[in-house]
């Protein structure tokens, strides 16, 4: 199975009815569906500031990182981490998507227009750590804590300057 249909089928499966879910992609003009959270995956939701430093500080350290959501104008981006991690989240200002939950999910390559894939699921079922995506925050913060009033370089992120005593 190549990696489109893998994905589009690993992310189909969560839903009640997985062939109306393919449907909707198809027929929805924002080609979006609304699935359930907490079966293959919980969904940690952090505001865009927090996470596009922490998605920088990640991609540096891991190789192969789980599927990751931003929404319209970037305000949050939804990490896909394991089942069950949203019932134990403690972080503040993270909000989680796990069992009870439903989220609107693009179709598995769409990277342009509204919620949007950053890293688009791979249909292999590729999560994200939930330790090292705290980790990832905790690094992503200090780099913007060290700014404090200033901002980055043009096209930097705190956490991806090599100048503000991050470790590369």
């Amino acid at each position: 199975m190549t990696g489109d249909k893998a994905a589009v089928e690993w992310l189909a499966s969560v839903a009640p009815d997985p062939e109306a879910c393919r449907g909707e992609w198809e027929r929805n003009p924002l080609g979006v569906a609304l699935l359930p959270a907490g079966r293959l995956w919980d969904v940690l939701i952090l505001p865009g500031e927090l996470g596009y430093p922490t998605l920088d500080v990640l991609t540096r350290v891991i190789d192969r990182l789980g599927p990751v959501l931003v929404d319209f104008g970037d305000a949050r981006m939804g990490f896909f981490v394991p089942p069950g991690t949203a019932a134990r989240w403690l972080g503040t200002g993270v909000r989680t998507a796990g069992h009870g939950t439903w989220i609107v999910v693009p179709y598995p390559r769409r990277t342009a227009g509204g919620v949007r894939w950053l890293i688009p699921p791979d249909g292999t079922g590729t999560l994200t750590d939930p330790a090292l995506l705290e980790l990832a925050m905790h690094e992503a913060v200090a780099g913007i804590a060290g700014y404090e009033g200033r901002q980055p370089p043009r096209g930097r992120t705190p956490a991806s300057d090599p100048g503000n005593g991050q470790r590369s």
